[in-house]
């Protein structure tokens, strides 16, 4: 029998038995669409990641009092008894570091925006030096961003993201209107290009001051993150991170052979402890999906075997119009192999359709990965192969002359 008649006596027995190939498909389904939906998320995730932490640049590295990234209570009560990396430190970095293309500085915190009467909470008040716009690759889609004249008059004026002048300023231009931050009165100089959102919650929510302005309304005790500008990625970077870490063990006296009281981070060292989550997610979620896939692949067994029985006069009436063993055996595999392929279609279809159901009501980032629907195919084709062989043998080693006696 050929190939192409044996793919077509499978499709027909699907189709015949509708409700039956339903049940006997739904491991398979649930097993692929299972991996395929975490490969997609994940795989947006990834990129979207390694996208928003490249946006300071593979040459830009963070110098702070802790970590951005605390995984236990332990760590996090230890970080905090660190010294608060001051604008002092800042200023002495700036003055010292030779290697350094450019130093910029941010505090932030959460409040309100307020124009006439109409405000905004909860949004993030951002103090820059005027550096930082530069250094985190923040676009300015109209007006201007900050001068060092601006830093070091404390200037009122701000730049702001596009949620606030959707909000603030609708139907007309915010250069050069007034807002109030928490209070205090800035004039908008500049507006951000739109950032969009990370895992549902929007980025462009903030205000961004002068440094200087900003220490004036909370005070110079906070910590700041300093930013540096290496110029160039790798022994460049390498360089102008040892050089940073020497001055800032000196400034803050921290004793040779002693922990440093700071903390200081690149992008490769945050994107790869996000692949390592993602990773172990991804690991967890295949191991729960290859259990639907066996679940599938002993009902697929279960139903061949009944096929087998059903068929038996028909087996042997192929046999003895010569049919060799091996002819049923391959008619069974292809059978069950492609039994399981349509299960593997409409589970990378369901697996699309449910990244994509979760990014449009959470806002987590998908992208479907041509490799992974392969993948998801070629699991579900093995699957139905592998738990089809039982089957299949039980049918090729049948006698014919028994086989014809079945009713």
């Amino acid at each position: 029998m050929e190939f192409k008649e044996s793919v077509k006596i499978a499709l027909q027995s699907l189709w015949s038995n509708k409700l039956r190939s339903v049940l006997t498909l739904l491991g398979v389904v649930i097993g692929v669409a299972s991996v395929i939906a975490v490969v997609t998320l994940v795989n947006g995730a990834n990129t979207y990641v390694q996208t928003k932490f490249s946006q300071y640049g593979a040459d830009v590295f963070t110098v702070s009092k802790t970590p951005q990234i605390i995984t236990n209570s332990e760590d996090y009560e230890r970080f905090q008894k660190r010294k608060n990396i001051l604008f002092p430190d800042y200023e002495y970095v700036v003055a010292n570091c030779k290697r350094c293309v450019g130093i910029g500085a941010q505090q932030a915190s959460t409040g309100k925006v307020v124009r006439g009467t109409q405000s905004v909470t909860d949004s993030s008040i951002r103090g820059y030096t005027w550096q930082m716009p530069a250094l985190q690759n923040l676009n300015i889609a109209q007006g201007r961003g900050f001068t060092e004249s601006d830093e070091q008059h404390a200037a009122h004026v701000a730049i702001i993201g596009s949620d606030i002048q959707e909000h603030l300023f609708a139907g007309i231009d915010p250069l050069g209107q007034e807002l109030r931050v928490d209070g205090t009165p800035y004039t908008v100089v500049g507006i951000s290009e739109k950032q969009g959102s990370t895992f549902g919650q929007s980025q462009d929510n903030w205000v961004a001051v002068p440094l200087t302005a900003y220490q004036r309304s909370y005070g110079t005790s906070k910590t700041l993150t300093i930013y540096v500008k290496a110029g160039e990625a790798g022994p460049v970077l390498e360089d102008a991170a040892d050089e940073v870490r020497v001055l800032m063990r000196s400034r803050r006296h921290d004793a040779p052979g002693q922990p440093e009281s700071f903390e200081l981070d690149t992008n490769n060292t945050l994107v790869g402890f996000f692949s390592t989550i993602t990773k172990s997610f991804g690991a967890v979620a295949g191991a729960i999906a290859m259990i639907s896939l066996v679940v599938g692949g002993i009902v697929i067994m279960n139903i061949m075997l009944v096929s087998v029985t059903e068929r038996t006069r028909e087996i042997g009436i192929r046999k003895a119009l010569g049919a060799r063993p091996r002819d049923i055996l391959l008619q069974f595999l292809i059978e069950s192999g492609t039994m399981a392929l349509v299960g593997g279609a409409f589970g990378v279809i369901g697996g699309i359709l449910v990244a994509q159901v979760v990014t449009l009501a959470l806002g987590f980032p998908s992208t479907v990965a041509v490799w992974s629907v392969l993948v998801g195919l070629l699991m579900a084709t093995s699957t139905g192969i592998f738990f089809g062989v039982y089957p299949a043998r039980k049918a090729a080693q049948l006698d014919p002359i028994v086989a014809l006696r079945a009713d």
